[in-house]
């Protein structure tokens, strides 16, 4: 059975220094290979940034994680839970998923769309509503537009909802793919301010993918460079500045001009 909204802080005290771990996970389809042999672990408190070209294989380690794809070979560990069938659901409902535009449903109200999982399990009326509200505030999202729905809403309305839905059940992993990418430059500026002091208050173990060296740079604790399906490099933006691993390191970072002003 699933925990209540309620028992679990947004970061346990006791909680493992090393949230999520990768060992030698790859993926293929039939003679694609998405993601070779891949080592990783994600720090837990921590917002941990991959980032790369697009098809480097960053995405594809989020649907991992949560589950959505099935690794060829390797194991993963969410919190000292090793992933497997078997467990998936349960692992799943513990982790938070923010994806590009929201993904939010177009016939359900705000409101809606936040509560789904919450009364698909069952959770009493009064913590849901208690909840939502104390989501509302943490994301400054009026509480009069909860009734709207999707198509009535702003982008950027759009991705709280869909924060607020993912954090809903104060889940121990948030995963975010391209959060912004769809935002106009302005909304999608304000945001990643809200946002990144969102992170601050949780103390959450966040993985967040994304193309803009610049916002890697302004969220990350640590950022992972990939390529082909492969780790290239991890650090902060100053390590990979300042000691690049390899020539694609030099290039990528010479790519995204506007780390210059970061």
């Amino acid at each position: 059975m699933m925990a209540p909204i309620n028992p679990r802080n947004e970061l346990q005290k006791d909680a493992p220094s090393k949230m999520i771990k990768l060992s030698s996970v790859s993926k293929t389809f039939g003679a694609t290979v998405a993601l070779h042999e891949t080592n990783l672990d994600v720090s837990a408190g921590k917002t941990t940034v991959l980032i790369g070209p697009s098809g480097c294989g960053k995405s594809t380690i989020l649907r991992l994680i949560i589950g959505l794809l099935e690794p060829t070979s390797g194991t993963i560990e969410i919190d000292g839970d090793r992933v497997s069938p078997a467990n998936i659901l349960r692992v799943r409902r513990r982790i938070g998923y923010v994806i590009q535009e929201g993904g939010l449903f177009a016939h359900l109200t705000a409101r809606q769309n936040v509560l789904l999982m919450a009364k698909h399990l069952k959770e009493p009326v009064d913590r849901m509503e208690t909840r939502l509200l104390e989501l509302c505030e943490l994301t400054h999202f009026p509480e009069s537009a909860l009734q709207r729905y999707p198509v009535e809403l702003s982008g950027g309305q759009r991705q709280r909802v869909s924060l607020m839905r993912a954090l809903m059940l104060k889940p121990a992993v948030l995963l975010l793919d391209e959060p912004f990418g769809a935002l106009d430059p302005m909304v999608r500026a304000r945001l990643q301010d809200e946002l990144k002091e969102i992170f601050k208050r949780l103390q959450q173990t966040i993985v967040m993918v994304t193309h803009d060296m610049a916002e890697a740079g302004f969220f990350a604790d640590c950022i992972v460079l990939l390529n082909e399906g492969r780790i290239v490099q991890s650090g902060t933006l100053n390590d990979l500045r300042t000691k690049p691993a390899t020539e694609f390191v030099r290039e990528f970072l010479r790519a995204q001009r506007a780390v210059e002003a970061i």
